[in-house]
């Protein structure tokens, strides 16, 4: 696992939530903290990471430290998010329901899917 975070910080990061317009209070649904389980579709990228995000009023933020994320949660769900850390930025999306989400990223050099649960 270690070695899958050090290429997704030495390759574009990655992924996740996103995007269109909605109001804030129909995207408070998906509000809160999610844990997001990253995995890779090459094996050279690694075995996969972790990274917890928080959503409010349908904006998507960072909860970890190495990791900036940015992004919108519409109202039925759909999610786009950028990610990065330092120089290296990798964009997912995907639909997020109440409880859980589930979604694709890519950076420069890997890609994957991901999964997420909300804590």
């Amino acid at each position: 696992m270690e070695y899958f975070r050090k290429m997704v910080f030495a390759s574009p990061i990655l992924l996740l939530v996103g995007a269109s317009a909605t109001t804030p209070a129909a995207a408070a649904n998906f509000d809160g903290a999610w844990n997001v389980q990253i995995a890779s579709t090459n094996s050279a990228c690694g075995d996969g990471t972790r990274v917890s995000i928080g959503i409010n009023n349908g904006q998507v933020a960072s909860n970890d430290g190495l990791i900036t994320a940015s992004g919108r949660v519409a109202e039925a769900g759909s999610i786009r998010v950028i990610l990065t850390s330092g120089i290296k930025r990798a964009v997912g999306s995907g639909r997020l329901t109440s409880t859980s989400g589930y979604g694709t990223w890519r950076g420069a050099l890997c890609s994957g899917t991901w999964t997420a649960q909300r804590i």
